[in-house]
């Protein structure tokens, strides 16, 4: 698969992201109208956002900072190949 590299098709895909986003989070909530559903909501992509940015930029920057990783079955394919380092 062909990367994305011309700046503007990269903010086409990420405002695309962010209404999809949107829309299945009001969807959900219109489905299920409470405050716990939009609490747990909330905690989920939130979440979500910290596991993001622990697996490229926590991994990349203080565990592993030779490797570049390019998605999430990347890294964790990485995680598994590579042996466990001995502590000294």
């Amino acid at each position: 698969m062909k990367s994305i590299a011309d700046p503007f098709w990269i903010k086409v895909k990420g405002i695309l992201f962010l209404i999809l986003g949107t829309l299945a989070s009001i969807l959900l909530v219109l489905e299920l109208p409470s405050v716990k559903v939009v609490v747990l909501l909330a905690l989920a992509i939130w979440s979500f956002c910290r596991f993001y940015y622990f697996a490229f930029y926590v991994m990349e920057k203080y565990v592993d900072s030779t490797y570049r990783y390019s998605g999430l079955l990347d890294l964790a394919r990485h995680l598994v190949r590579r042996s466990p380092k001995p502590i000294a």
